[in-house]
């Protein structure tokens, strides 16, 4: 009967080794190369697309901006996202909102995102800082975005996580152009 459990023995200890093995190499790998990094996101076009006024009504006035948001992914994961919405404040007040939809980030790849955002003056001039920076002639807005999804690694490992992004603007009235600056943060 001894010599008949020792395979057995044997066995079960190269499995348990083999086992431990494939888990510490795991767990190494998740902590080292699939350890999430933050991405990138830089404006690759933002347009004034139209600006409209009334003569007559100076505070009938509009503008749409079209947003173009690229996102470099240096992660080995995917990460899919859920419908959103984009803020667009001025001085603390919501002036515009901008639907997001939902898309996925491919792994170690870029995407773009794009919006357009229509701003309507008549909520702005309520604002008390407006006359200051008309005088100054640029209007500078923050934009901002959450982004919440999962992050997945090799079809494997899934993590919730939570992108959030901002983006301040300068509207420039007389050049009628727009500059931008944006960064962004993830929570896992």
């Amino acid at each position: 009967m001894a010599k008949t459990r020792r395979p057995l023995i044997i066995c079960c200890v190269v499995t348990a080794v083999l086992l431990i093995i494939i888990i510490v190499t795991a767990i190494t790998l998740y902590f080292t190369l699939f350890k999430p990094k933050q991405p990138k996101i830089t404006t690759q076009s933002l347009t004034l697309e139209s600006f409209s006024t009334n003569v007559f009504d100076p505070i009938d006035t509009n503008f749409t901006l079209g947003i173009t948001v690229g996102i470099d992914n240096p992660n080995y994961g995917g990460f899919k996202y859920e419908n959103s919405t984009s803020y667009v404040t001025y001085h603390g007040d919501v002036v515009a909102v901008a639907p997001v939809m939902a898309d996925t980030i491919p792994a170690r790849g870029q995407h773009n995102v794009g919006t357009t955002v229509l701003v309507i003056i008549k909520s702005l001039v309520t604002n008390p800082n407006f006359s200051k920076d008309m005088g100054t002639d640029t209007l500078n807005f923050t934009s901002t975005t959450t982004l919440k999804g999962k992050a997945t690694a090799l079809k494997i490992f899934k993590k919730k996580a939570t992108t959030y992004s901002s983006c301040d603007i300068s509207l420039h009235v007389l050049e009628r152009n727009v500059t931008s600056v944006c960064k962004s943060k993830v929570k896992f």
